[in-house]
Parts: structure tokens; C-alpha cells; sequence
């Protein structure tokens, strides 16, 4: 992102956003003082989120810095092959109504913190329970990584490089970390709320600049027919291919992200939970679709990038909008405030979650199971911090484009989708089954990725998961379970 137009402008801005989010913590806190005694006051909120607050977490969970920064320079890239990141999230809405209700209800029921703690409740297994955990902290540890990349990039570029890079990422970590200690679920679920609504607004206004100044799509049409041919026709087989499988890959991994069932976990009420998804329905067009548009816009705005400079498009295309008038230069840089504290808001969740289930599945139920839950939150708090501090230092030099890093973690992550999923409603799956599924779909991604294999152009993420879910299906059926254990099965999950 190059906004040097803004400099200083840029910087008061940013300083606005994290004093509003500090601001909200605070409140937070003032309200709920008893935050820091209960699990599930802090990690949850108490259980207790609105339709609208819980659609705007769930709204920032799915749509962040990689959307509004990432998507744009794809686009560029592909041209409108990359149509395909518009269906991503509508398959993530189809995923979670295959399970979240249901979801919701066993966590009501058995008052789950975290995901881990369904597979600890539904299997009865530590092996299985710790693997889950391990599996999800990756995806979180990685998604986390992404998002301090991005927030060092878009201060960077907001700031006209005023604010350093690593500068940014600090300054921001510090506010996270206060707002989110001080006020937990609730504090997040606000900021969230805030930066949502500043996001929607901005990427609009940013579409609409691109397209007064830029000539919008049928300018860019005539570019791509006249020097980029390849970028308006339909993907080959292989390319197809490859479609289908970042759908899947991304479609089932998104949909299970621990921070997001955390939210199935906080809603009001079922009739809360689907409300919000039903309006979530409508941002994969109102959100990755404006996006997409904009970078199919920036191929006739700044022709012949590198893939390096292309990172640099959105930044690159609000820089030149910004210079037209006052009102897109602060559009602009409200917009950029706004992803940045987008950014931050999804950083702030993931760093919860990756807090909760170090906390309450593998210290408060294996290490010291006789903690308190004030114990148990302070040693989940303290673990995050140094995590932070230790992504931090990788963030340092950022290993790869955000899309890179965004793609990586899906690979493993969901490999927890087998036993996360069927076991709500198989009684006959048991704990071998899905331990071994889960370490045999880990192998096989981990090989793939690691030594760079393909195979039909499926992600190596989805391979893992085929061999999985086989080995979780045909295992139930070949296996003996023992009366005892098909019976508990039936007690928690009801069916």
C-alpha cells in the first residue's frame, strides 16, 4: 500500500482509530468488571451478542486486510478468472448451515468455550483433543501472522512511510493487546462493529473513485481485448480445477476457524445466529465482489506491474482518487483507517481464541485442571503475548504476499473438519478413528505442501482431507465400537 498523499494526515487518523479502540476497552471493562473471573464473560461475552454485533464479528472474522488489499492485486494478476473469490465466501455461509445451528446447540447445552472443547466433550480422548488444539492453534498462529503483516504494510502506506513498517505493527500490537485484555469478547465484538462499518462504506466509495477517474469496467474490457486477451477468457480444465479446489479448501477451512465458532458459541440465541447469517449472505457481492472490481479497474489504471508492484495497486489507485478532491482524500484515508483497524479487529480475535484454548483445553483440562478460571485467563493472556512477540519477529520480514500466507493455513487447519463435523451427528465415529484420519490428513498435507507435489491442480490441504474423511468413514464401519462408547455418543450429541 503507497499512500504517500496522506503523511501526517494519515497518522492523526490512525491515532483516532486506536484511541476509539482503546476507548472501547475501557467501557468494556468499566461495565463488566467482573470480565476477568469468568471464561465465559471474557472469551464469550457472556453468551449474550446481538444480531447486529454478532453479523459485524463475524463480518470482520471473514473479511479483513487481505480482502480489501490482497483481493485487488489477485485480480490484477488473473483478471477475471478470479471471479472465483466471490463464490469463496458464499461457500463458507453454505458450510457453516451445515453445522453451526447444530453447533450452537451442543454449546449451549455443555456450555463449550472453544472447539476444542467439543472434541474433548464428544470424544472422551486426550490424544485427539491436544491434536485438535495443535491444529488449530497453527491456523490461528498463521492467520495471526497475516494479519500483523498487513497491519505493518497499511500504516506504512497510509502514513507515506512517516510510520515505519515494523513502527506500525508495534504501535498497533500495544493497542490490541490493552483493549483486548481489558475487555475480552465484548470489546472485540464492538471494534469489530466500528471497523465494519467504516470498511463497507470506504471499499464503496473506492469503487466509485476507480470508476469516475479510472473509466471502470469498459475501458478496462477494451484494455484487456486489446494487450491482455488471456485475462478475459474463461480458465482451461486445469484452471477449473484449481477453482474448485480453492473452494473447497477455502469454503470448509474458513468455515471452521476456532475464532469464528467461538462467535456460534457467543450468539443469543439460535434465532441470533442464523439472523446473522442470513445477512451475511449478501457480502460476498457487497464486499469481495467490489473489490474484485477494483482490481480488474487497476489493470487499465496502472498497466504492466510485476507481482511484487501489484501488491502496491489498491494504495497505488486510492492515492491517484485521493488527488482529485478534499472529499476522495479523506474518503481515502478514512478508508485505509478502516481497514487498518479492520485488520487489527481480526487480529484481536484470533489472538482470543488462540488464548482460550491454551487456557481452557490444554492448561485448565490437562496441566492444572484445578485452576481457577482467574488462573486459567491470566496464563492464556500471558501465553498470547509471547506469542505476539514471537510472530512479531517473523512478521519482521514478511516471508510472503499475503495471499501466500493467507492460502497456507487452510492447508492443515482443515483437517479438524471430519471429526468437528460428522461427529455432531455420527454416533458410530470414535476417538481412533478420528485421531488416526486427523494425523494421516496432516502427513499427506504437510508432505505436499513442504516438497511442493500437485496432483490434478487440488490443493494438497484437500488430499489430506479426502484421505481423512475416508479413513473417519470407512474406518466407523470396519471398526468395532463397544456398546459403552456408541452409547456415550448418544448421550452428547442427542441422536
Amino acid at each position: 500500500m503507497d499512500l504517500a498523499f496522506s503523511g501526517w494526515s494519515g497518522v492523526v487518523i490512525l491515532l483516532a482509530y486506536g484511541l476509539i479502540m482503546l476507548g472501547i476497552g475501557l467501557v468494556t471493562y468499566l461495565k463488566n468488571r467482573n470480565i476477568h473471573q469468568s471464561l465465559d464473560e471474557y472469551y464469550l461475552g457472556g453468551r449474550g451478542l446481538s444480531t447486529m454485533v454478532l453479523f459485524f464479528t463475524f463480518f470482520a472474522t471473514q473479511y479483513s486486510g487481505n480482502t480489501v488489499i490482497g483481493y485487488p492485486p489477485s485480480a490484477y494478476r488473473q483478471g477475471f478468472e478470479y471471479l472465483v473469490s466471490v463464490p469463496f465466501f458464499i461457500m463458507i455461509i453454505m458450510a457453516y448451515l451445515l453445522f453451526a445451528p447444530r453447533l450452537y446447540t451442543m454449546g449451549k447445552k455443555y456450555k463449550l468455550l472453544t472447539p476444542a472443547h467439543w472434541f474433548e466433550k464428544r470424544y472422551k480422548s486426550k490424544a485427539v483433543t491436544i491434536m485438535a488444539s495443535l491444529l488449530m492453534l497453527y491456523g490461528l498462529g498463521n492467520y495471526l501472522l497475516e494479519q500483523l503483516v498487513a497491519i505493518g504494510q497499511g500504516v506504512s502506506g497510509l502514513t507515506g512511510g512517516t510510520i515505519p513498517y515494523q513502527a506500525g505493527v508495534i504501535f498497533f500490537v500495544v493497542i490490541m493487546l490493552i483493549y483486548g485484555w481489558l475487555g475480552g469478547m465484548r470489546s472485540v465484538a464492538y471494534t469489530d462493529t466500528m471497523q465494519g462499518f467504516a470498511l463497507l462504506i470506504g471499499v464503496f466509495l473506492l469503487l466509485i473513485g476507480s470508476i469516475i477517474y479510472f473509466g471502470g469496467l469498459p475501458s478496462s474490457a477494451d484494455y484487456l481485448q486489446a494487450y491482455s486477451p488471456e485475462k478475459l477468457g474463461i480458465p482451461d480444465g486445469q484452471g477449473i480445477m484449481n477453482w474448485l479446489s480453492l473452494l473447497l479448501l477455502i469454503g470448509i477451512g474458513a468455515s471452521v476457524y476456532p475464532h469464528a465458532i467461538q462467535r456460534i458459541f457467543a450468539a443469543k440465541s439460535e434465532k441470533t445466529l442464523k439472523r446473522s447469517f442470513s445477512r451475511m449472505a449478501w457480502m460476498p457481492f457487497l464486499t469481495a465482489g467490489v473489490v474484485f472490481l477494483v482490481g480488474i479497474i487497476g489493470i487499465n489504471a496502472f498497466p504492466g506491474l510485476s507481482t511484487g508492484e501489484s501488491e502496491q495497486l489498491v494504495g497505488m489507485m486510492a492515492s491517484n482518487i485521493a488527488n482529485q478532491n478534499v472529499f476522495f482524500y479523506w474518503a481515502m484515508i478514512l478508508l485505509f483507517g478502516g481497514v487498518i483497524a479492520a485488520i487489527v479487529s481480526t487480529a484481536d480475535s484470533v489472538l482470543l481464541t488462540f488464548s482460550s484454548i491454551i487456557s481452557n483445553d490444554l492448561y485448565g483440562h490437562y496441566i492444572n485442571p484445578k485452576a481457577s478460571d482467574h488462573k486459567k485467563l491470566l496464563v492464556g493472556k500471558l501465553i498470547g503475548v509471547v506469542a505476539v512477540g514471537i510472530l512479531i519477529l517473523i512478521a519482521w520480514f514478511p516471508p510472503a504476499t499475503l495471499y501466500q500466507i493467507f492460502i497456507l493455513k487452510f492447508e492443515l487447519l482443515i483437517q479438524i473438519a471430519p471429526g468437528l463435523i460428522l461427529g455432531l451427528y455420527w454416533n458410530r465415529l470414535n476417538a481412533k478413528i478420528v485421531f488416526a484420519g486427523m494425523v494421516a490428513g496432516t502427513l499427506v498435507a504437510s508432505v505436499m505442501t513442504i516438497f511442493d507435489l500437485t496432483l490434478l491442480s487440488v490443493a494438497s490441504g484437500l488430499w489430506g482431507l479426502l484421505l481423512n474423511t475416508v479413513i473417519c468413514v470407512v474406518g466407523s464401519f470396519v471398526m468395532t465400537v463397544s456398546e459403552k462408547e456408541e452409547t456415550e455418543a448418544k448421550e452428547v450429541i442427542g441422536l
